[in-house]
C-alpha cells in the first residue's frame, strides 16, 4: 500500500478556485494518527511541526512547518458534512484489502451516525474549551494583573490543562452543561475586555480575537 489517501480523494470537498490550500490527504492522514495516539488539536500540530517520525510518515520535509491547530477543527467539520465519512472509510477499506491487510467481505463497516453524532459533541466541547483556554493563557502573559480579578478557582479547574475528549465530562447531559458553562465564561471574558476601561492592546490580540469569532459561530 503507497498511500492511505491522496488528494483526489476529496476533489468534491474543497472549491476549485482560489490559493493553494493543504493536502487534504495529509489531513486526513493527521487525523488518523492524532486518533490513535489520543492527541489534542494542538498537540497533534504540534508533533506534525517536531516529530521526525510523523513527518516521515506525512511525507514531510525536516523543516516543514506544520500548520496551526485550528485547521484539524475545520477539516473534522468536513468530514461531518453528508455521507463523506462513510465516502472515506470506504477508501480506507478498499485500500486495505488491496494490501492484503484485511479480506473482502468481512466486517469493517458499521453505521456511522452515532458515531459522527458523537463526534460533533466532542468537536464543538473541545473547540470551546480549547479556545477560551488559549485566551486566557494569551492575556495571562501580556497582563497578568488585569486578569486576575476575572479568574476563580473554577476557572483554573476548568482552563487550567489542554481540553481533551477523555477529560471532559460523561454522559449528553453533563457534556451540554459544560459547553454551556465556557460560553457563558468566555462571554465573561469578552464582555471584560472590551470595556471602556479595558487596554486595547488586550482586545486586539489573536488569541482574543480568535476567541470573539469561535464564540460568533458557536453560540
Amino acid at each position: 500500500m503507497s498511500e492511505l489517501f491522496v488528494d483526489e480523494d476529496f476533489n468534491d470537498w474543497f472549491p476549485t478556485d482560489g490559493r493553494r490550500g493543504l493536502s487534504p490527504a495529509r489531513l486526513a492522514l493527521v487525523s488518523v494518527l492524532q486518533f490513535a495516539e489520543n492527541l489534542t488539536d494542538r498537540q497533534a500540530a504540534e508533533a506534525v511541526r517536531c516529530r521526525i517520525d510523523w513527518k516521515y510518515c506525512l511525507g514531510l520535509e525536516l523543516g516543514d512547518p506544520g500548520f496551526d491547530h485550528s485547521v484539524l477543527s475545520e477539516f473534522r467539520d468536513r468530514i461531518a458534512e453528508g455521507d463523506r465519512a462513510d465516502r472515506l472509510l470506504a477508501v480506507m477499506v478498499e485500500r486495505f484489502v488491496a494490501a492484503g491487510l484485511v479480506k473482502r467481505g468481512g466486517r469493517q463497516r458499521t453505521d456511522s451516525t452515532h458515531v459522527l453524532g458523537a463526534v460533533r459533541r466532542l468537536n464543538r466541547a473541545e473547540l470551546v474549551g480549547e479556545t477560551l483556554r488559549a485566551a486566557l493563557e494569551a492575556l495571562a502573559r501580556a497582563d497578568d494583573e488585569w486578569l486576575a480579578p476575572l479568574t476563580t478557582p473554577e476557572w483554573a479547574e476548568r482552563y487550567g490543562r489542554s481540553v481533551r475528549y477523555d477529560r471532559l465530562p460523561k454522559g449528553a447531559v453533563k457534556l451540554a452543561a459544560y459547553v454551556e458553562q465556557v460560553g457563558a465564561d468566555g462571554m465573561t471574558l469578552l464582555t471584560a475586555v472590551h470595556a471602556p476601561d479595558a487596554p486595547p492592546r488586550l482586545r486586539a490580540l489573536d488569541q482574543v480575537q480568535v476567541l470573539r469569532r469561535v464564540w460568533v459561530q458557536q453560540y
